[in-house]
């Protein structure tokens, strides 16, 4: 038996529906209908998305936005430890506290790394065009019972604090996966030839470094606009990467996709439309201004832009 990225999707699944039904059990939560209806459908998604018909996923995602958009989806009072208890556990663990998360990306590499190797009877144990992501879940569901081990807790506790985390990121947890979807909608529905064809209308792309700029800048703005790089990238390597930097002047795609993808989180530095970033974080630390974090970040992102842009109209034609 192959393990497939579908088994991932059936954890996730089943972690959502625990804290749906704790959400819909807490009468305290000021919105527990709504909000754990939310999680319940978005569970649905993870475990029978792919017995649906794209349709009824279709109306199950709309349902979702109308929850979100009209206030349906909000945090309740979280309820933790004591400080002394929390603090004692702190003192008493130390830095061992950073094993588990530690644990995660090691054995991330370890899994991707020897997947290849791990071909029984001509059948792969692990699915390899999926390899990184499930080498992902492998690591998160060791990691827990290492926390679990130390912290001497239990998996309840920890769905506790998943519960809890979800609450606080609202439905600003769902939008990577939404915005990597937009823009593959985008790419279908000729956003990138609409944007090629304006750049070359009103931009001198026969200068090399002029392309260089555009797509780079282009793969920033987009990523502002859709909050995602992911939903940035077919837009903007379709419109400017692919037909301009590789089929005009003869770059390489590798490079090209490297800096690009990079350029594209310089955008996602600093626009409030990647709130599992940006927003989400100020809300946590309860900060006054909560733009705070982009404002720290736009020095960085766009000092990062100025370097991709040499670096790519360098490296990406040696």
């Amino acid at each position: 038996m192959t393990l497939t990225i579908n088994y991932l999707f059936y954890l996730v699944g089943i972690v959502l529906v625990v804290v749906g039904g704790m959400i819909l059990t807490d009468k305290s939560h000021p919105r527990r209908l709504t909000a754990g209806t939310f999680w319940l459908v978005y569970a649905l998604v993870f475990l029978i998305g792919d017995l649906l018909p794209p349709a009824v996923v279709g109306v199950l995602v709309i349902a979702m936005a109308l929850i979100a958009g009209l206030g349906g989806v909000t945090g309740a009072k979280p309820r933790m430890l004591s400080e002394e208890t929390r603090r004692q556990s702190a003192v008493r663990l130390g830095n061992k506290l950073f094993i588990p998360a530690l644990t995660i990306p090691v054995v991330t590499v370890i899994v991707t790394l020897g997947a290849s190797h791990l071909v029984f009877g001509g059948t792969p144990l692990i699915e390899l065009k999926n390899v990184t992501l499930i080498g992902f879940g492998i690591g998160c569901v060791i990691a827990l019972a290492i926390a679990c081990v130390m912290t001497r807790d239990t998996v309840g506790q920890s769905m506790q604090e998943a519960r809890r985390l979800i609450d606080a990121l609202s439905w600003a947890a769902v939008l990577p996966q939404m915005l990597g979807m937009l823009g593959l909608v985008f790419s279908d529905a000729g956003v990138g030839k609409a944007v090629a064809h304006v750049t070359t209308a009103y931009v001198n792309l026969d200068y090399r470094l002029v392309a260089v700029t555009v797509y780079c800048v282009g793969m920033a703005l987009f990523t502002m606009v859709m909050g995602n790089g992911f939903a940035a990238f077919p837009v903007m390597t379709g419109g400017v990467g692919v037909p301009i930097l590789v089929g005009v002047f003869h770059g390489n795609p590798a490079t090209m996709v490297a800096i690009g993808m990079f350029s594209g989180y310089c955008g996602t530095l600093m626009t409030p439309m990647a709130a599992n970033f940006n927003i989400v974080p100020a809300a946590l630390l309860e900060l006054p201004d909560k733009n705070a974090v982009i404002k720290v970040q736009v020095p960085t992102a766009l000092s990062l832009l100025v370097v991709n842009i040499l670096l790519l109209n360098w490296l990406m034609f040696l």
